[in-house]
């Protein structure tokens, strides 16, 4: 292709000529231009050789959409009826070359050019695209009705090998979201994905959501035609010399700049593709088992937008099952939506709830939800709501199946609309070799990863919203860590946490690279190497934090950052630290630092409880609901449940199967010893209990339960049963195992400590009830928290006699529950 002025050329080709090299930033109205001069070169070839009746030059590919780069090949195909001139293509294809044009040509009748498509795909893409440049153009419209035809026809069998075709690409590619180098058509997000998202919508089987992807195409195309200009190659990988120059080109302040905007257009793309290939998956599956029905003349997308459409879309309803996930929150087709009562304007904790309940099962919010939710839901009140944080916690807490439920929220803007600070890190490149991440990306990835480790730490919930932040001032001067710091402290208290919980929050973000720097650059049999750790966290429980922090992000950032050498080096710092804090060698899971919570004298109504429970010998209930709407204008997360029993063999099991039973979601809970009148004791447990879904349970029937349950007539563990198996069973999502330990005897003096760190579950403090109950041992004491999606509970266990248990016993007994939760 030419590359400048050249007398030689007259007509259109030097108009061509002049246009490459005329200055200016170019954009969609260069690639028109050129597209339109060069038509009309090939035109004025065709009509110079002579070309008979019954033939035409038609544009296929890139060029065919009239989307010619600088250095784009052409695409060209002479088509024809009858016999044809051997001659014709050479008078028209040589002074093509001559010129320096890249040329990618083909001449077939249009029953071959249907033949070829059929047995390629690639082919049969470029067809797709076909545009008349010259000649008879009823050739023309004749084969691009016909290729049409055949590629609706063809749809069922051939977008599943268009898809292995996308996915065979960014294996090889990447994803161009995330490349320091990226290549701007081949990698996923790219131009190609674009050009298959038209390809989908021609089918008339589904359509992508255009709201900016057009833009995004256009700054893609742009970019890559700046590439061309400055490098005088058709080239599509967007290397680090040329960025400067192509950021030059397009009146971009900075290549860091050019690289967030190539980023977002490749994540618009991206997501695009992902919805609308399941609503494809959709529409063949309700094909392959209702088998295939006309389209509807007038309307002929089925619709990525939750069903919206008809014809296909409508087979695709016609049996449609929604199953609850959570409150105003149900799966459909795969995928989270909400449920019909659902109120967005009213309850601003909708999106953070609806993304975790699909996270957790393994399911992304369809398009149309989010849409909703964006344009519905308003904004959180400050400080958030309980229940809020708890649901961002379970969202991160749900490790690789948060990541799409994520891009699907950051595509609508509800992350920082939650996260404002979140702006400033988003698409942001990071110019590190080690890095394979965005910033953005780099901090969820390492919320991922740390999800994996939530049972060595007793906090799960800080180790997860530390990790999602640690690197928060990236988008800020000076120190990172520094300026995490003051950003942490903030969003913190806006999230609700405690002035305690917000300090360990920053010092996590302050130190998160105090660790490996110390365990690499230091001494480690210098003492003052661990005090320069001990001095950092102060607690064993920081320390613990810190530790799963540094691994966590160490194998979000790459693998040349972490290793075996590495993780020794720190584990052994780690250790030594520990035993420092702790006075002695700490256990490998638990008991670091770990003290019993000091209890609180009885209120009012749990003494009169408690004396009502020993008068009678039966339950004393009551149910502190609060159906006010609090100051913020946000329903309680939970309500007070506080029950007194005289003790008895399995009680905390039968309780709590109960409290399942009538779908109670055990919060946190308490258990204590009272003795209120001198007649024996009476156990006291104190819940927070949230409605799984619709409303709480009327206390009396509640109590009716429990007096049954507690007799003898109501089967607990057989309805748990029999309401579990006839449930449809739900794919679930890969999740650390449980981990149950006895701590050491340091923990406590007067009992055992059992401590179970395992995913909630409806029933699983039931099944661990009826495990402790089974193994002879009394629950004297029981503190139980769930912090996003983990139980971080501890049992304070006697024999029968009230003595604490001998090791060999404590070690039975931890294996009983081990393998009721397994």
């Amino acid at each position: 292709m030419a590359t400048d002025t050249d007398d030689s050329l007259d007509g259109p080709a030097a108009a061509r000529a002049r246009l490459l090299a005329a200055p200016g930033p170019g954009g969609r109205a260069r690639r028109t231009e050129l597209s339109a001069r060069t038509d009309d070169w090939l035109a004025a070839l065709l009509a110079g050789a002579g070309a008979p009746a019954g033939v035409a030059l038609v544009a296929v590919g890139g060029y065919g959409r009239g989307e010619l780069s600088p250095r784009s090949d052409l695409d060209v195909l002479l088509l024809h009826e009858g016999p044809l001139d051997p001659a014709l293509p050479e008078r028209l294809w040589y002074p093509l070359w001559d010129a320096g044009v890249s040329l990618d040509h083909s001449v077939r009748t249009p029953a071959e050019a249907r033949s070829v498509a059929a047995a390629d795909l690639k082919a049969q893409l470029g067809l797709l695209d076909a545009r008349h440049v010259a000649g008879d153009p009823a050739l023309t419209a004749a084969l691009r009705s016909a290729v049409l035809a055949d590629w609706r026809a063809s749809a069922p069998r051939r977008l599943p090998e268009l898809r292995e075709l996308g996915r065979e690409r960014a294996e090889r590619h990447g994803e161009l979201s995330f490349l320091l180098e990226p290549d701007l058509k081949e990698a996923r997000g790219g131009l190609r994905d674009v050009v298959t998202l038209n390809a989908i919508a021609a089918t008339w089987l589904a359509d992508a959501p255009r709201d900016g992807l057009d833009a995004a195409a256009l700054r893609l195309a742009d970019v890559r035609d700046a590439l061309h200009l400055v490098t005088g190659r058709a080239t599509e990988r967007l290397s680090l010399q040329d960025q400067d120059q192509v950021a030059e080109r397009l009146g971009v302040l900075d290549a860091d700049t050019l690289l967030r905007q190539v980023y977002e257009a490749a994540r618009t793309v991206g997501y695009a593709s992902d919805v609308t290939w399941r609503a494809v998956d959709r529409v063949l599956a309700a094909r392959s088992v209702r088998g295939r029905r006309p389209h509807r003349r007038g309307f002929p997308f089925a619709g990525p937008f939750g069903g919206a459409g008809r014809g296909a879309g409508a087979v695709a309803r016609g049996a449609v099952e929604r199953r609850p996930l959570a409150e105003g929150v149900v799966e459909q087709d795969g995928e989270a939506v909400l449920a019909q009562g659902a109120r967005p304007a009213a309850d601003p904790v909708l999106p953070l709830r609806a993304a975790a309940a699909a996270a957790q099962n393994g399911l992304t919010v369809s398009y149309a939800t989010v849409r909703r939710l964006a344009a519905e839901c308003r904004p959180l009140p400050v400080p958030w709501p309980d229940e809020a944080r708890e649901q961002l916690v379970t969202l991160l807490g749900a490790g690789e199946a948060c990541l799409p439920v994520w891009e699907a929220l950051e595509a609508e803007g509800l992350i920082t609309r939650l996260l404002p600070d979140w702006e400033r890190v988003r698409c942001r490149p990071q110019r590190n070799a080690v890095h394979r991440w965005t910033v953005d990306r780099h901090l969820v990835e390492t919320a991922v990863r740390a999800a994996a480790m939530t049972r060595r730490v007793a906090r799960p919930d800080l180790l997860l919203v530390a990790a999602l932040l640690h690197d928060i001032g990236k988008g800020w001067p000076g120190d990172h860590s520094e300026a995490g710091e003051v950003i942490v402290r903030d969003v913190a208290a806006r999230m609700g946490f405690d002035p305690e919980s917000v300090e360990t929050l920053a010092v996590l973000v302050r130190h998160h690279l105090t660790l490996v720097d110390t365990a690499t650059r230091r001494d480690p049999d210098d003492p003052a190497t661990v005090e320069a750790v001990t001095k950092v966290v102060a607690t064993p429980s920081r320390l613990e934090l810190l530790h799963a922090l540094t691994e966590a992000d160490a194998l979000a950032t790459g693998p040349a950052a972490w290793s075996r050498w590495r993780a020794s080096l720190v584990d052994g710092l780690a250790a030594r630290a520990a035993a420092r804090l702790t006075g002695a060698d700490p256990s490998p899971a638990f008991g670091r630092g770990y003290s019993q919570p000091a209890e609180a004298e009885p209120t009012a109504e749990q003494e009169r409880l408690a004396v009502e429970a020993a008068r009678t010998g039966g339950p004393a209930l009551s149910l502190l609901a609060q159906a006010e709407v609090d100051a913020s204008g946000t329903e309680p997360m939970g309500v007070r449940l506080l029950l007194a029993v005289p003790d008895r063999p399995g009680l905390l099991g039968t309780v709590a199967g109960v409290l399942a039973l009538h779908r109670l979601t055990v919060r946190s809970a308490g258990l204590r010893e009272l003795d209120p009148i001198g007649a024996g004791p009476v156990l006291l447990l104190s819940w927070t209990v949230a409605a799984e879904f619709g409303e709480l349970p009327e206390a009396a029937r509640l109590r009716a339960d429990l007096r049954r349950a507690l007799d003898g007539t109501l089967d607990v563990a057989r309805r748990l049963a029999e309401r579990d198996a006839a449930a449809p069973r739900r794919r679930g999502i890969p999740t650390p195992p449980p981990v149950v330990a006895v701590a050491p005897p340091v923990a406590s003096a007067s009992a055992t400590v059992l401590e179970v760190r395992a995913h909630d579950a409806p029933g699983l403090l039931h099944r661990i009830g009826r495990a402790l109950d089974g193994a002879g041992v009394r629950v004297r004491t029981a503190h139980v928290s769930t912090l996003g999606a983990d139980a971080v509970d501890a049992f304070y266990l006697t024999d029968p006699a009230g003595r604490p248990l001998t090791a060999q016993r404590a070690g039975e007994v931890a294996a009983a529950v081990r393998a009721a939760l397994c």
